[in-house]
């Protein structure tokens, strides 16, 4: 028993006079009142209590621990009510972490819009294409898209990104396009340095997987280098269609294998504690999965019809 319970119990039976309306008023037996009372006198190393069958009364000891303990009590009302209103406001330093990709088109922008409604609030984002510890590097939230890695903190699947193969025309134009998933291994694959594919990549074909050969040409851990270096013809990648559904319909990019699914990717927010509450925090994931369900939409949409003459 925690001794702010005894102390309540305490003041309780007093403000009463009497330990059974005291039970009732705390939800307990007039047994566990007496227990606890006597618990508390244990603790204290002090009568606190006159027992008679008119009530109780305070000793003098009793009426200085009965002084204390209103305080204390009171104390403890204002420093929850305090903590109440401190989570539920959007004020003070936020710090996030989330990759490059995500935070140019996603995170960054609603972060300015939140920080546009909320002027006490200070944020500081970081754009890291690694996976970062939020406990040990002081993070209030990562939004991280594929693995979690390793972390002390706390991570809750927030969305799924469809993803594509794809490669410019001009680079399936030299090196031939593909037919079937064993046809990959002729191609060079642009890999991402956290999706390390490990030689083979599962693609899907009506509900039945198969395991296509991948020859890694190019690694890197920035998704701007590896969108240009498909730009440039070095090879195809994986990437979320949402992302690049633009380029796949102007035809900057092709699609390859375009009867093969590939793998979603996953989309994490992962913070420090799953018993905190943070006012902040949950504006920001709600606001990311939000935003990352509009743009799944928008790509879903079907392609327009072309008009020929």
């Amino acid at each position: 028993m925690d001794r702010l319970s005894l102390l309540e119990t305490f003041v309780v039976a007093l403000d009463e006079g009497s330990l059974n309306r005291a039970a009732q008023r705390r939800g307990m037996t007039q047994s566990a009142v007496s227990q606890q009372i006597k618990q508390l006198e244990s603790l204290l190393g002090q009568q606190l209590l006159h027992r008679s069958a008119r009530g109780v009364q305070a000793t003098r000891a009793g009426d200085l621990v009965f002084t204390h303990a209103q305080g204390l009590l009171g104390g403890y009302d204002r420093l929850t009510a305090e903590l109440d209103s401190l989570n539920a406001s959007v004020s003070g330093t936020f710090r996030i972490s989330t990759s490059t990709f995500l935070g140019r088109s996603v995170v960054g922008p609603l972060l300015l819009e939140l920080d546009r409604q909320y002027p006490d609030l200070d944020i500081v984002m970081r754009l890291e294409d690694r996976l970062v510890d939020v406990v040990r590097e002081n993070y209030d939230l990562a939004i991280r898209s594929g693995k979690l890695g390793s972390t002390d903190g706390v991570g809750r699947k927030i969305a799924e990104l469809e993803t594509v193969l794809f490669a410019s025309p001009a680079y399936l134009d030299a090196v031939g396009r593909p037919q079937q998933p064993e046809d990959l291994i002729r191609l060079k694959f642009i890999q991402l340095h956290e999706d390390q594919t490990e030689g083979f990549f599962p693609l899907n074909r009506d509900g039945e997987e198969v395991l296509a050969p991948i020859r890694v040409g190019f690694t890197a851990d920035d998704p701007e280098l590896i969108i240009q270096a498909v730009t440039n013809g070095s090879g195809y990648t994986r990437a979320p269609r949402p992302f690049v559904e633009d380029q796949l319909r102007d035809g900057t990019f092709e699609q390859v294998l375009p009867e093969y699914n590939a793998p979603d990717k996953d989309v994490f927010a992962v913070f420090p504690s799953r018993h905190s509450i943070d006012r902040r925090r949950e504006l920001v994931i709600d606001g990311v999965t939000e935003r990352l369900t509009q743009i799944h939409r928008r790509a879903a949409q079907p392609r327009p019809a072309t008009i020929t003459a």
